[in-house]
């Protein structure tokens, strides 16, 4: 599936706002691609369909979870995390995709995980980089992003954490263990 098809098929699962993100994150993953030795057709993949599954009905995602014998707990924690591990799951059904590395960087481009691949560092990063985003701290990343995308990485992770934290809302226990695992140089 070449860039216009893949963009094509994604803008009809997409709000325009969302759409316009998505092109700053298939941008942005290119250059990071092209910046730290990744596989830039896959990232730019990747970002392509990150956030595929996005708007689909909450109850629907809830059965794909379950159907599908995802990692339970994640029913447990945020909605907004679902995107990810469902998106991976519908994008390989229902846009064909089969790479597993691209479905990876799919599936845990909210959480992270222990081992990430460069590509599905690429894409977390480039998600949260990517230019039309705006808050406190994303500058401080898109600097590291130039230079080291390890310390982007543990920096867009810290940054969220801490997000959570001061909302009294859950972290999903993968980000811990992502950072936990970054921070120890493993």
């Amino acid at each position: 599936m070449n860039r216009e098809e893949a963009l094509a098929c994604v803008k009809q699962q997409l709000t325009e706002h969302r759409y316009i993100h998505t092109v700053g994150v298939m941008n942005t993953a290119i250059e990071l691609a092209e910046r730290f030795g990744a596989d830039s057709k896959k990232a730019e993949i990747a970002a392509i369909f990150h956030d595929y599954a996005k708007f689909r009905p909450k109850e629907e995602m809830k059965q794909i979870i379950a159907r599908e014998k995802m990692p339970a707990h994640l029913l447990d924690h945020n909605p907004e995390l679902w995107h990810a591990p469902v998106g991976a799951y519908l994008v390989q059904r229902e846009a064909g995709v089969q790479d597993e590395d691209i479905l990876d960087a799919i599936r845990y481009h909210t959480s992270g995980r222990p081992g990430m691949t460069l590509l599905e560092k690429v894409i977390y990063v480039a998600d949260y980089i990517e230019p039309n985003r705006a808050f406190p701290g994303v500058d401080e990343v898109r600097k590291l992003a130039e230079t080291d995308l390890n310390q982007a990485l543990i920096q867009s992770i810290k940054n969220t954490m801490v997000f959570l934290m001061k909302k009294n809302q859950p972290v999903f226990p993968d980000t811990f263990l992502t950072y936990n695992w970054l921070v120890s140089g493993s």
